[in-house]
Order: structure tokens, then sequence, then C-alpha cells
């Protein structure tokens, strides 16, 4: 029942959606040392609204959805003239998912009207005209197979069905319900791909338009269902901001493709590439850190307003690692309020800043009433807004110098790849914990039988500490990871107790 809700507010309400903040970026996929990587990013929407859903023309033009005037219109950014041109201007109703129409100068895309009407367009390129495509289908999203055959994403029965469509006979099949948005032509083949939602674990699955088999190719990253092929078969789907790869001729599963450090990405909606295969566009809401920092300004500004609005309705704050304080933000009204009217030097820096993902990690110097107060806060952004906070205190009559060294001579055997140096670091009842506190493991002869084999087999391995916050007896590190040729973030944080590292909590 939940997935139907969901599809439905999906399909119903996309003029909700589009007040999402979101931006495309255009990245060129260069080969650097044997290995692919993004490089010369570019901020090709760069507008205040939604930005979203881009497809390739061809090498030189991208299509995007673009927010302008109050609704969302089909836009093109041309790439050799690093501008943007407008396809369509419709003054009651909005364009999304635009989709080059093969053999054609044309587009198709989806318009939802004012009056919630809601049918798949095709679009003269030049002249922005548009006629209906397909008068009775509720098309959420779709692809092409080829000039006559449209493959989409339909809502029929309070779910998206995979349906086939021949515009020249006129025709109409349904192959599948319960399915996703991603729809793609399956590079050197005669297949387009969609996204299974039929079982718990959603799949990712090929259709022949002719024969109209299916076959399963993998399970989709864990529910993540945006993707695109490049054309040598390799299958990239974002989550997060983590880009993973499968190819289905040489892989037997998921490996991480590429994995975003940059600020101002955020959280991952919408993939695409060009027909040649040497640039990636990318979808990604605000940066965490953007909503972190406006609240920062608005605490030092002591506006309560401008400070609440950046939080969830049912925003969570939180003393490390569980204990609720306020459950809602207008539950810390009354306490904000006092304290910006009353602490007039009220201010907060920010001595160092750790982005892990959708979270922001913060250590924070405030003064006020001639009082100088240091706390670790970990920001959780959901939807644009702070969803969740945990204060993380320092406990008093604690050298944190002795606690530093202790998890710097832990990260020192980690890198020697030295066992025995690396467990003697920790207590022996020490435990292992995701953040906040789901557990794992405990005790330090399981940490070394985990460690043993991954030290032996990793010749590579190293850790380099980006960023520290030493807070009382916890130690919070942001960690930049070598491992068998691969780069990966991690966020850690150590718990010292009697000399040992009592409690590790590793953020996801």
């Amino acid at each position: 029942m939940k997935n139907i809700v969901a599809l439905l507010f999906l399909l119903v309400t996309l003029s909700v959606v589009s007040q999402t903040n979101t931006e495309v970026y255009l990245f060129d996929l260069v080969e650097k040392e044997q290995k692919t990587t993004l490089d010369n990013k570019r901020n090709i929407s760069n507008n205040i609204g939604y930005d979203n859903q881009p497809s390739f023309i061809n090498d030189s033009i991208v299509l995007f959805s673009s927010t302008r005037n109050n609704q969302t219109d089909i836009a093109a950014y041309l790439i050799n003239d690093k501008k943007t041109q407008w396809i369509s201007a419709t003054p009651n109703g909005s364009e999304y998912s635009p989709t080059k129409i093969p053999g054609l100068n044309e587009i198709s895309s989806i318009r939802l009207d004012k009056d919630g009407k809601q049918l798949l367009y095709r679009y003269d390129y030049k002249t922005g005209k548009s006629k209906v495509l397909l008068e009775d289908l509720k098309v959420g999203y779709h692809t092409w197979y080829n000039k006559d055959i449209i493959v989409s994403s339909v809502l029929k029965e309070n779910a998206l069905s995979l349906v086939l469509s021949n515009t020249k006979d006129k025709t109409t099949n349904t192959i599948q319900k319960n399915i996703g948005r991603s729809l793609h032509k399956i590079p050197n083949s005669n297949l387009i791909s969609y996204i299974s939602k039929e079982g718990t674990t959603w799949e990712i699955k090929s259709v022949n338009p002719i024969t109209r088999t299916t076959k399963k190719i993998i399970n989709t990253i864990s529910e993540s269902e945006d993707m695109c092929w490049l054309p040598d078969g390799t299958i990239l789907m974002g989550k997060g901001t983590r880009i993973f790869k499968y190819n289905p001729k040489t892989d037997s599963d998921w490996s991480m493709f590429y994995s975003f450090i940059d600020k101002e990405i955020g959280t991952i909606s919408r993939i695409a590439t060009n027909p040649e295969g040497n640039m990636l566009a990318v979808v990604s809401d605000v940066s965490p850190e953007h909503i972190v920092q406006k609240q920062l300004e608005a605490y030092n500004s002591r506006k309560i307003d401008s400070f609440l609005s950046t939080y969830a309705t049912n925003t969570s704050i939180y003393n490390y690692p569980d204990s609720l304080r306020y459950k809602g933000r207008e539950e810390m009204r009354p306490y904000y309020a006092k304290k910006f009217k009353e602490q007039t030097n009220l201010h907060c820096e920010i001595r160092h800043r750790i982005v892990f993902g959708n979270k922001v990690i913060d250590e924070e110097y405030v003064t006020y009433n001639d009082k100088n107060v240091r706390v670790a806060s970990i920001y959780e952004v959901k939807n644009e807004k702070i969803d969740k906070v945990t204060f993380i205190r320092p406990q008093q009559d604690i050298e944190e110098k002795n606690i530093k060294k202790i998890v710097q001579q832990q990260l020192d055997a980690y890198n020697a790849r030295d066992i025995n140096a690396f467990t003697n670091t920790f207590a022996n009842d020490i435990k292992i914990y995701n953040f906040p506190n789901e557990f794992l493991y405990e005790g330090r002869e399981k940490l070394k039988e985990n460690y043993s084999d991954f030290f032996n087999t990793t010749p590579d391995l190293n850790c380099k500490i980006n960023n520290r916050i030493v807070m009382g007896n916890k130690v919070i590190d942001e960690e930049f990871l070598t491992i068998n040729g691969k780069n990966l973030n991690a966020v850690a944080i150590y718990e010292v107790k009697n000399g040992k590292i009592s409690k590790v909590t590793f953020l996801k």
C-alpha cells in the first residue's frame, strides 16, 4: 500500500515536486591512470527551482526540465556554445522527461496541465508546437524503442505498469505491473531495460518489445532506481553521493564507480550519458552543507523564524548517541526564541566541518554571555531540511591530546597493516556500531578476526585523515581510504576509555 501511495504522489503531484531545488551538472568522463573519473564539472541549469530529468539529443545538446515563470518547461543546453535555449512555453501546463524521438527533429515530453490532465506529447524542436502522442494513457516516464514504438511507465490500477505502445498501428500492450521510472534502450541490442518492483528486492530487467520476453539482469543498488547505460554495456546507478557500476558481460556484482567529495553535490536523483559515452549529466539536490550553513547564519543573526525554517516539521534533536531532546521544530521554538532574545552577543564559529553524504558534522565554538562552549553537531538533511541533529559535548577533565594520540596510534598501525599493533589500541570488550546505535559486533578477538585477512589481502591499504574533530574522549575522523586501487570516504567516531578505544561508530 505504501508503494502505491508513493507512486500516485509521484505521478499526480509533479507540480508539487517541481518546487524542489535541484541542479543539472555536466561532467566529462575521463580515463586517468587506467580508471574512469569525472572531470570538468559545470552547472548547466544554474537556476533556482526544479531542474531535472536530463537526456541527450546528441553529443552536443542536453535536454532537461527546468522551472521558469512558476512552471516547468523544456530547456536545451548547447554544450559547445555553453548556453541554454527554451523549447517549450506552455501557459497552462508543465513538461517533464523530455526525450529525443528517433529519426525526427522532434522530442517527446509528459505534460501535466493545471487541471490535472497528464499526457505524453510530441514537440517540434524548432517551433515548440505540440500534439498528443498517446490519448488515453497517463504516462509517468517513457523511452523510445524506435520511431514508432514507445516503452512507458503508465499509471494503471493504482500502480505503474510497463506498457508498449505502437503509434503506427495504434496498439498498446501491458507487460508487467509495479515497475519503476527508469527506462532505457540497452546499447548494441534490441532490448529495453526497466526496474521491476514486483518482489521485495528491486531488479533491473530487460524486455524485447517485439517478442515481449523479459529477463532479469541484476538486483538494483538498495532503494535506488535511476540508472543509465554506457556504450560498452556498463550500467551506472547512483545512490546518495556515490555512483556504482555493473557490466553484465564482465562483472559479478556492483562496484564503486565514483564517490563525490564535492560539497556542491547532494543526493543524486538522475544520471544520463551521451551517445559517445564521454559525458555524464548528474542531477543533485541542494547540498546538505548549504542547508546547514543557512541555519548557522540565521542562528548568528538570531532570526528565530529563519532559523527554524531550515528544520523539518518533525525534526528530532538528540544528545549522542540517542537521547531525545526535542521532537518537532515547534518544540525547539521556546528555548531558541528566549536564547536569541536574551543573549545579544550570541555567536557560533565553525572550527571544523565534515560533509559526508546527507550528514554535516560541525565543530562549533559558541560564545554567549561571556561564556565559550564547544560542541560537535551531526546534522542529517533530508528533502532540503534538517531532519535530525545529534549533539556531542566534551566531558570535563579530559586530556584531549592523549585521546588523539591513541586514535593516531590505531591509524598508524592500520596503515602499516600491523594487526597486533592495531588491535592492541582497542579495549578487550571493544564494541562496533553503525550510527547512531546499530550494534555490529563486540570483542578484540572478533575485531582481529575481521581485519587479519583484510590486512593480508590489501597491499595498497591506506587511510588519510581529511578532517579530525576531538571532543572530550571522542574523536571524529573523516577518512579517505585506498583499498585495492579504489578510493572511498568514511567517517568514524572513536571513543576512548582508560587508554583504549572502547567503542567505534561508523557513519553510513
